[in-house]
């Protein structure tokens, strides 16, 4: 039987978050999803006069790919998809995979050299085209979250069906706020961090880039950040599982950092390249759905009450200048029941214990 709610989501995809247009040509590239989602974004994309194109991916398949990864073979991929993604006016992308830890063991210089090949790729279609990315319900993704996956199911469509029009409002009363600030000081358990987002524009995210959505996000001063920072969310990052992660700031740069069991790792990739060790992104998520960590970074940076801290690349709309092929998404968790904490706007408190406290920004405590 088909469910109705695949229908619902490929509409939001094609006529809100990336509102094509007729004429429009739209890449669909899918990992490892069902055809009937695929289905339903061909003909919803064709329903508006798009132009469908289709791209089909294995993750076991990429796996393999990367671990011969070679410099010819990478640039040779990368200029065929620049040259694809030129041709493109939108971007859906739609990622399942029954092993979040598939690539754990490629080896690193490959997909480092994998990465930064295809970085020119991620570049172009961030800062060209209309793009949205997002995950697909799996039984791994389940197991992740605790949850059955029939209650998953449910809970994925709910969280990616938000009315995110309904937060706007408070959504760009945040983005005025964040725009009119200079010094930020977050506190909380393992937690003293200042730093600076003067002159660095927020960016209001509700639904038109990742679903789920709910967060605005800037970036700070490249070298005004100073302090420690405990995160309380697992993540995960090339394939590697890492919790309770510590980074150490100092004028900007990440100048210690630990992961219980997986220091070694952690550093590796921070060495990846100098703006690794830098910041490129702050973020405060407020989806109301969205509980607690299931190291799946687009569900845990949205979640209530948290905040993200992003070592690595910054984004053009938010730029600090920041450049590398890094863009790690770590996330702590602010509300009382995780252990709580402050974000304070200069010397104002904004949010205490994940709550929003000026009123026009309520409507964004869920």
């Amino acid at each position: 039987m088909h469910d109705s709610r695949i229908d619902d989501l490929a509409k939001q995809l094609v006529r809100y978050s990336t509102s094509l247009k007729k004429g429009e040509k739209v890449l669909l590239d899918l990992y490892d999803v069902p055809e009937s989602i695929g289905i339903a974004l061909i003909r919803e994309a064709r329903a508006v006069g798009a132009v469908p194109l289709l791209r089909l991916h294995s993750n076991r398949l990429n796996r393999e790919m990367l671990r011969g990864a070679t410099d010819e073979q990478y640039s040779l991929i990368a200029k065929h998809l620049l040259h694809e993604m030129k041709d493109m006016d939108a971007y859906i992308a739609i990622r399942g995979s029954s092993n979040i830890a598939e690539t754990s063991d490629v080896p690193a210089e490959r997909m480092k050299l994998a990465m930064g090949k295809t970085r020119g790729v991620i570049d172009h279609r961030v800062k060209k085209t209309k793009w949205c990315v997002l995950r697909w319900p799996t039984a791994s993704m389940a197991q992740q979250a605790g949850m059955s996956t029939e209650a998953f199911e449910d809970f994925y469509f709910k969280c990616c069906l938000l009315d995110y029009k309904a937060l706007i409002p408070a959504m760009n009363a945040l983005k005025k706020l964040m725009d009119a600030t200079s010094d930020v000081h977050i506190k909380g358990p393992g937690t003293d961090l200042r730093f600076s987002i003067k002159d660095i524009p927020a960016v209001t995210s509700g639904g038109n880039y990742n679903v789920p959505d709910g967060e605005v996000f800037t970036s700070p001063v490249k070298d005004s950040v100073e302090g420690v920072i405990s995160y309380n969310a697992p993540t995960i990052y090339q394939g590697i599982p890492f919790d309770s992660i510590v980074l150490t700031f100092e004028k900007g740069k990440i100048v210690k950092a630990e992961s219980p069991g997986k220091t070694k790792e952690l550093n590796r990739i921070l060495d990846a390249d100098p703006g690794a060790r830098y910041i490129g992104e702050f973020a405060l998520g407020f989806h109301p759905h969205i509980r607690h960590a299931m190291r799946d970074i687009l569900f845990d940076e949205k979640i209530s009450g948290s905040f993200h801290f992003t070592p690595g690349q910054a984004y053009e709309e938010a730029d600090n200048g920041n450049r590398s092929q890094v863009h790690w998404d770590m996330v702590s968790i602010q509300r009382k029941d995780t252990g709580g904490g402050e974000i304070y706007f200069d010397g104002k408190l904004i949010r205490k214990d994940g709550i929003f406290l000026p009123k026009a920004l309520h409507k964004l405590n869920g």
